[in-house]
């Protein structure tokens, strides 16, 4: 076996052990009064049945698209490639149903600990939710890890074929990642929206108020949506990265050999490591300071730091030049910086956040206005930044020296950026954790005190989750073009020629290029329609029980888990169309128009599904921070004319940065890894 595959699995197993070290931490940890254990429950048993209701609806759809692979294959000539294939996908598939599931699972375990953590005190309640994120992180990053480097060791282990026979896993992996971003994204998202419109808008209560029957399907959704979905999400990241990576070292082979091909898990092993320390470096003190922020943003500093010491080690041991090294920078440092242009756009402490909540006097539809204006002007420094980085590690890879370097210059970047991929997902995981504590401590009837800390802790969390999500563009931005040059090496490969231009004169290459920008938009239109038509369900549901004096009285219980069932029932239903396009369009495009449209779909549809992501990202955490910082007590606070505004603004950006924005980069991802599969049917 080849070193890196041994310290690939090594460096995983020793991942799981302390994350297992860390789940035992959590599950340890105090539960609460009894009333806390009750919603906690209740929050729990809802997401485990939407998930098993979800997986299951997910798993027949990818066995329909294994056969699927198969079929194609065959039709082809490729009879071996086709089992390889089509195996790989139900691997992928498995391991990242399996990655999401467990993201899931984390968080309704570690919601409870948390809440009754922060009645003790905020550095404790920090540490538990972080640690519940961390076991989640590693779990799944290693996941990525060690399930490439299995299923290319099972076939075969051949640095220069296997690489494209794999992409078959990153498929499954991308695929089961869109219907679990999409599913858990509109089921969140509608029972935000019918919680929020009916409970805080129409009958004037408090957020998460035990009277709201939709709260309960509100707080599942945290878990089903920015847990398991976002836990597929980063899998499939990894998971679709690592392979690029791999088979552009296939063409620097003669230089490296084998070194050039496995580095990318090397890079992903190193990463996992200096997690775990960055992990530990977050203390309870850390958590006790005011703005918990603080504690958290210095593990990801930690984690960084030491993710470019290992980084430079494995370059030096495995390529042996320098210049791979500073491209690798090129990507943390990326990575910093949509760290601050996400906090920049989406933190009430600073001009756009603080321009739409002044809108927000005059009414709804100002706030609209601004907060749209917001969202596209994110673009700007967000291109010129990925534009910088893509252009620096191009001309440092030129730098090195080797032929063929530029482009594997950008691959280094994409391995830098995610080295902290792990950290990322724990701080990711940590946001919904602890609004699920607010919302346990909230319906449970807490006292003032732990009011306070869990409301410190649900801004933070608010934050992370922002962050997150413009870490997961930036990725995606390095990762999409990784990925479209793995696709012109496949295609070089299969003709036997040089695939280098695009020529967008062509007519079906023009045409290609406008399918591929055209169903970036028509996905994201199904994707909001799906929360506006699952919302209403929800709406009426919870207006149908508040004709019911003694709900909002306070005296009968209201129906929460009819309103679980009503939620999932609609997410599922809803997500089928969006993904099914997703999957089926380019398919057919690429067979009808072959594979240089392709490209050209690829290329487009990735750089409009970048910038849009960005806009609906950052344009929703916008809208959602100037609700909170309204309700902090400016322009009049919670009941005033500007806190209805800004709760309909909030509302409008809620589908935008938690269903149809991260979906959009699963979407990219989830493109170039078909037209890698499909790439012999357009020849």
């Amino acid at each position: 076996m080849y070193i890196q595959l041994i310290i690939t699995a090594a460096a995983g197993l020793i991942a799981l052990a302390f994350a297992a070290l860390f789940a035992f931490e959590v599950m340890k940890a105090d539960t609460g009064t009894a009333g806390m254990q009750s919603v906690a429950a209740a929050i729990k048993e809802g997401a485990i049945a939407f998930i098993k209701r979800q997986y299951s609806t997910i798993a027949v759809l990818a066995l329909l698209v294994g056969a699927l692979i198969f079929a194609v294959f065959t039709f082809t000539g490729n009879t071996a490639l086709a089992w390889h294939t089509a195996v790989a996908f139900l691997f992928g598939a498995f391991c990242s149903g399996l990655a999401g599931i467990i993201g899931m699972w984390v968080s309704v375990h570690a919601n409870l600990r948390s809440a009754a953590a922060a009645r003790s005190s905020l550095g404790k309640a920090v540490k538990v939710a972080l640690r519940g994120g961390a076991v989640s992180g590693l779990t799944i990053v290693s996941l990525s890890l060690l399930g490439v480097a299995i299923i290319f060791t099972l076939l075969g282990a051949n640095p220069q074929e296997t690489p494209f026979v794999i992409v078959g896993f990153g498929f499954g992996a991308s695929f089961i990642a869109l219907f679990a971003q999409l599913g858990g994204g509109i089921y969140t998202k509608a029972a935000d929206v019918g919680a929020d419109l009916v409970g805080k808008v129409e009958a004037g209560i408090p957020e998460d108020d035990p009277r709201n029957p939709a709260v309960i399907a509100d707080l599942v959704g945290d878990n089903v949506g920015d847990c398991a979905g976002r836990g597929a999400d980063l899998f499939e990241s990894t998971v679709a990265e690592n392979i690029g990576a791999m088979i552009l070292g296939v063409a620097l082979f003669p230089v490296f050999g084998v070194n050039g091909v496995l580095f990318p898990l090397v890079a992903g092993s190193f990463g996992l490591l200096a997690t775990i320390i960055g992990i530990l470096s977050v203390t309870e003190k850390d958590g006790n300071n005011p703005d918990p922020m603080r504690g958290l943003n210095k593990g990801y500093y930690v984690t960084a730091f030491i993710s470019m010491i290992l980084f430079y080690v494995a370059v030096m041991w495995f390529l042996g030049n320098i210049w791979f090294f500073y491209a690798g920078l090129v990507g943390v440092g990326l990575s910093l910086v949509f760290v601050y242009i996400t906090q920049y756009y989406t933190d009430s402490k600073y001009r756009p956040v603080k321009s739409i909540a002044k809108a927000s006097v005059t009414g709804a539809a100002t706030n609209i206005i601004t907060g749209l204006s917001v969202a596209f002007e994110t673009t700007g420094v967000s291109a010129i930044a990925i534009s910088i980085a893509l252009l620096l590690s191009f001309k440092l890879g030129e730098m090195s020296g080797v032929t063929n370097g530029g482009l594997y210059g950008t691959a280094m970047a994409t391995m830098g950026m995610l080295a902290p991929c792990a950290y990322i997902l724990a701080m990711d995981t940590f946001g919904p954790i602890v609004d699920n504590a607010g919302g346990i401590v909230e319906m449970s009837g807490q006292d003032e005190e732990t009011n306070r800390r869990i409301a410190i802790l649900d801004s933070a969390g608010n934050t992370t989750k922002a962050l997150t999500k413009g870490y997961a563009v930036g990725s995606a931005a390095l990762s999409a073009f990784l990925l479209f040059n793995a696709y012109m090496t496949d295609v070089s490969k299969l003709t036997g020629k040089a695939f280098e231009v695009v020529n967008l004169a062509q007519i079906p290459v023009f045409v290609g290029a406008l399918l591929g920008a055209m169903l970036v938009f028509l996905f994201t239109s199904l994707a909001i329609r799906a929360v506006g038509e699952t919302a209403q369900y929800i709406i009426t549901e919870v207006r149908e029980q508040f004709k019911n004096p003694g709900i909002l009285k306070g005296t009968v219980k209201p129906d929460y888990a009819r309103c679980v069932d009503i939620t999932t029932k609609g997410a599922l239903k809803n997500m089928v169309l969006p993904g099914a396009l997703a999957v089926l369009f380019p398919i057919i495009v690429g067979y009808l128009l072959k594979f240089e449209a392709m490209a050209a779909f690829l290329m487009v549809s990735t750089i409009v599904g970048l910038l849009l992501a960005l806009v609906l990202n950052n344009g929703g955490g916008a809208w959602d921070n100037v609700k909170k910082f309204i309700e902090s007590g400016e322009y009049g606070g919670k009941g005033s004319e500007a806190h209805k505004a800004a709760v309909v603004g909030d509302t409008v950006g809620d589908p935008f940065k938690d269903t149809a924005g991260p979906s959009l980069h699963v979407l990219v991802k989830l493109l170039a890894t078909i037209t890698l599969v499909f790439a012999a049917l357009y020849i």
